[in-house]
């Protein structure tokens, strides 16, 4: 089998993504800084971040058919190139020194819109550049630079808000989607055209191809329900931490060990080939229960911590795996579809965590969402045994096919 970072295509594209994933990083920690400091309210940041979230949720169906109709290479350049634009505008604004909350939150409404396409594309680009047998090894690896972005990107955020300003980490962002977009414009990605048919035929058509899969939608079910409570924990995990396991440094302790837990877990799927790929997944997500359940029972702060790690390493190992199985068993003319309403329900349930954690926490107190929110997802990840389809799934059936060198587009 040939090593995906020897396919020039997938060596171009991992770069780009590397490059682009240290650059999104970086912007969480700066945002948030650089709109309190603007503003000094959290109102004001959460109206960023809903600017953002609200036409990511809205475009992700149609970002799923545009990637299918179209080359998923050209909408991924388009969306970096917009996004490029929408951070740098960010970054000047902020390096003005009197930045606009208005503009700050059309900015972030425009590059949520292009992610809305962004995210679909991310699946048959792999699928695209990489050969089936090759295919774990190259989720495995995006997986890795991704949740190691993740846990280098606030360090950095840091570094750059307090020595040169926040305006300069969404300069950062924008170089970075600038050199994703040139690396993918160098590059040809397998495509398979899509007949024609109108937006809702084609809508329609992605939902029968995920409701004709037992394991697929009862999977999404139960990892909405997950993201559902990871938001119960990220907006109440907090104050327990502080109130009664030790302080702030016990929540910071607690989001570097979740970090590390991904990464590991990415590590780990690049060499785990379990028989049984999804219904094992689902079982180690269920492992998230432990998490929310000691903190809603304020156990000591580091079983809590180790608890957390796991559950992280849990996820990092799934993302790998769930992407190989959901590229070989959908046809590559439906990828893009089928992904949006992966994402849609994932990303969905959390403005509902963090709707509803904050009120159930005001009305009977921090441990009640927490622990109804462990035993939703206990119930939820480890009920998908119950689907035959989940029991029953092994690796996709596609014979490895020889890997071919991708020219560049356009000769």
């Amino acid at each position: 089998m040939t090593h995906p970072l020897r396919l020039r295509a997938f060596r171009l594209l991992f770069l780009g993504r590397t490059v682009s994933a240290v650059g999104d990083a970086v912007v969480p920690t700066a945002l948030a800084l650089a709109v309190l400091r603007a503003t000094g309210s959290t109102g004001a940041l959460a109206v960023v971040l809903g600017c953002a979230m609200v036409p990511r949720l809205l475009l992700l169906p149609l970002g799923g058919v545009i990637a299918d109709r179209f080359d998923a290479r050209r909408v991924a350049l388009a969306t970096d190139l917009v996004r490029c634009a929408a951070q740098l505008v960010v970054g000047v604004e902020l390096l003005g020194g009197a930045p606009s909350l208005a503009h700050l939150a059309v900015a972030s409404a425009v590059g949520g819109a292009a992610s809305g396409f962004a995210i679909p594309t991310a699946s048959p680009l792999v699928a695209g550049t990489v050969d089936a047998a090759g295919r774990q090894r190259a989720n495995a690896l995006m997986g890795v630079t991704a949740n190691a972005s993740r846990l280098a990107g606030p360090a950095l955020a840091g570094l750059l808000v307090w020595t040169a300003g926040p305006g300069w980490a969404f300069v950062l962002d924008a170089a970075s989607f600038a050199v994703s977009a040139a690396l993918l414009a160098v590059i040809r990605v397998r495509h398979v055209p899509v007949p024609h048919r109108s937006l809702r035929a084609d809508l329609v058509h992605g939902w029968r191809e995920v409701r004709s899969r037992d394991w697929y939608w009862s999977s999404l079910l139960a990892h909405g329900v997950w993201n559902g409570a990871a938001a119960v924990l990220l907006t109440v995990g907090p104050l327990v931490a502080v109130d009664r396991l030790g302080g702030e440094g016990v929540w910071v302790l607690l989001q570097q060990a979740g970090a590390v837990g991904l990464l590991a877990g990415s590590l780990l799927a690049a060499r785990v080939r379990p028989a049984r790929p999804v219904l094992l997944g689902n079982l180690a997500l269920a492992a998230y229960a432990a998490p929310l359940l000691l903190l809603a029972a304020a156990a000591p702060a580091p079983v809590t911590v180790a608890a957390y790690c796991l559950a992280l390493t849990a996820l990092g190992f799934l993302n790998p795996v769930w992407e190989t199985v959901v590229q070989g068993q959908f046809p590559p003319e439906v990828l893009a579809r089928v992904t949006s309403y992966d994402w849609l329900m994932s990303l969905g349930a959390m403005p509902l965590g963090y709707a509803l954690a904050p009120l159930a926490a005001r009305t009977w107190g921090p441990p009640a969402p927490l622990a109804v929110a462990g035993v939703l997802v206990l119930l939820a990840c480890a009920g998908t045994a119950a689907v035959p389809g989940v029991r029953r799934l092994g690796w996709p059936a596609n014979a490895p096919t020889e890997a071919v060198e991708q020219v560049p587009a356009g000769r």
